[in-house]
């Protein structure tokens, strides 16, 4: 797809890198983002980085519309190489999966689902031809999946499988969204997956809850205190199944400012996962865990 850019009234332009989603894009995306915060440019106000596009906010009293949206193609093709490795982490989510919380909260919207006899991860263990809760567990945790932007609401990753497309998860978002939704939920809404940092209504399937915090405004969480938000864009998440005595044990560490989250810095290059998928998310679990 060619890039389409678009005016958001007189302050914004949105910029579409490609109408689905793919480590190609978000590629694209982050090439041309990282120039335009490298450029300076006078008036650019907030640059916006999302799945397969982005959004840049100016001041027209300093920058015309016209003027920054032919600084952005002007950019798009100095850019056009792109990058293809990125400087960035691999981070261990424990997951509870099944969890009572999610359990409860499901079991009470049933009628905005579109299975009201199954439960979330029964359903999509179904949809996706996994046969088992089982096989979807292991299915769900046994790649990495990569943060292709943070928002909607504060601290809110959004999750792409580091797998070939015809054997990703997808699974359709609730028919209509629920007005509750524990926090750290993990869930799943298309082709991506996320965790709820805060509660509130949601659409997304609900798989199980993470004891670690992802977002702490009051700073007081022991990994959280020198930024309130741990994920970021182009960070990597491996998802660990527990059970619920590790779920507690972890809670309270947290509590105690014990706990400290499994993380290592890679070297994430685009064309060296391309080339052999599943090796390299090997070498990215070996980085991990240290074997």
């Amino acid at each position: 797809m060619k890039t389409r850019y678009s005016f958001g009234g007189d302050e914004h332009i949105f910029v579409e890198c490609d109408e689905e989603m793919s480590l190609q894009a978000f590629f694209k995306g982050l090439s041309i983002t990282n120039a335009v915060r490298e450029s300076n440019i006078k008036g650019v106000t907030e640059i916006c980085p999302a799945n397969a596009s982005f959004q840049i906010k100016f001041d027209p009293d300093v920058i015309s519309p016209d003027d920054m949206m032919a600084e952005l193609k002007r950019l798009e093709e100095s850019a056009s190489k792109g990058v293809s490795m990125i400087k960035t982490r691999i981070i261990e989510v424990p997951v509870l999966y099944n969890d009572p919380w999610t359990h409860e909260t499901l079991m009470r919207f049933r009628e905005r689902h579109q299975d009201p006899t199954s439960t979330d991860i029964e359903y999509a263990a179904r949809v996706n031809h996994l046969g088992t809760v089982e096989n979807f567990i292991k299915a769900h945790s046994g790649s990495p999946w990569f943060v292709s932007m943070v928002g909607f609401v504060a601290g809110l990753p959004f999750l792409y499988q580091m797998v070939e497309r015809g054997r990703q998860i997808e699974v359709p978002k609730y028919l209509r969204p629920r007005t509750d939704t524990p926090k750290l939920t993990v869930g799943h809404g298309g082709c991506f997956s996320c965790v709820y940092s805060v509660r509130g209504a949601g659409g997304y399937q609900m798989f199980g809850v993470t004891p670690m915090p992802i977002y702490d405004p009051a700073q007081s969480i022991s990994y959280l205190k020198d930024f309130m938000i741990l994920f970021r864009p182009g960070d990597i998440v491996k998802w660990r199944p527990i059970d619920r005595p590790e779920y507690d044990q972890i809670v309270a560490d947290v509590d105690a400012g014990k706990f400290v989250p499994r993380m290592r810095e890679v070297d994430f290059s685009l064309e060296d996962f391309e080339r052999d998928i599943d090796g390299y998310n090997k070498k990215l679990e070996e980085t991990l865990y240290g074997h």
